[in-house]
């Protein structure tokens, strides 16, 4: 079996690609992980005049969350790995994607009569017109808010690749 961090990192990236398939998206992954980016989400076919719209996803687990108001205040980024979102432009944008999870792995996924329940919620961020870091220190943390609104569902990714409604 899988050691909790791992396990819990793997159901994450499992829970968005569920997602990714309900949506009728492509996933892809790129061989290493040397940009930061864990997944790409591709439409196959057009949306008005692009061909093949995409996006790329940092994909983090949290089993503890925390926030005051309408957002989450998320420190599970290092300055290299804000930065590998933040500085572009990006001909594909990205997106950090958070899956809040149970802390207890056992309540992960729960199978009933009406069929898989995957457990808790993902929220997207997107970091277009954030400065980068002067300097960034892989030891150093960089906090984010996750507005609580932005909850990851198959529309909300449909929409965030830029598919077709």
């Amino acid at each position: 079996m899988l050691d909790q961090r791992n396990h819990q990192g793997k159901f994450a990236e499992d829970y968005v690609r569920a997602l990714a398939s309900a949506a009728g998206l492509i996933v892809y992954k790129d061989d290493i992980d040397h940009d930061g980016i864990d997944f790409g989400f591709r439409y196959p076919g057009r949306a008005g005049h692009i061909a093949s719209p995409a996006i790329e996803v940092q994909v983090k687990s949290w089993s503890v969350p925390s926030g005051k108001g309408p957002d989450l205040h998320y420190d599970g980024l290092n300055e290299l790995q804000y930065n590998k979102l933040v500085a572009g432009p990006f001909l594909v944008p990205r997106y950090l994607f958070v899956v809040v999870v149970p802390a207890d792995r056992e309540r992960y996924a729960r199978v009933e009569t009406e069929g898989l329940t995957l457990s808790r919620l993902c929220y997207y961020r997107g970091f277009e017109g954030e400065r980068p870091i002067d300097e960034p220190s892989g030891k150093r943390r960089r906090a984010v808010r996750l507005s609580l609104g932005n909850v990851l569902t198959v529309r909300a990714l449909r929409e965030l690749v830029g598919a077709p409604a």
